[in-house]
């Protein structure tokens, strides 16, 4: 079950150090990020984009074309 998260904005200060964390780790895990990747994050830092609208786009890009989401 997918629960709506409360999103405040965060400063390009605490983004930066978020998506460094996050770029450290998967390095760590053996599965980097591409350059195209970090891009994307940052731009949905940039643009301020909550972790719904994150989570909507990046299921997009999982699902295969032609397939329609369970709720469609």
């Amino acid at each position: 079950m997918h629960r709506t998260l409360k999103y405040t904005p965060s400063s390009p200060v605490e983004a930066l150090q978020r998506r460094s964390v996050a770029i450290r780790l998967q390095e760590i895990e053996g599965n980097p990020f591409t350059p195209e990747e970090v891009a994307m994050f940052e731009m949905f830092d940039r643009e301020g984009w909550s972790p719904d609208k994150r989570r909507e786009y990046l299921l997009g890009l999982a699902r295969p074309a032609g397939v329609p989401h369970a709720a469609e």
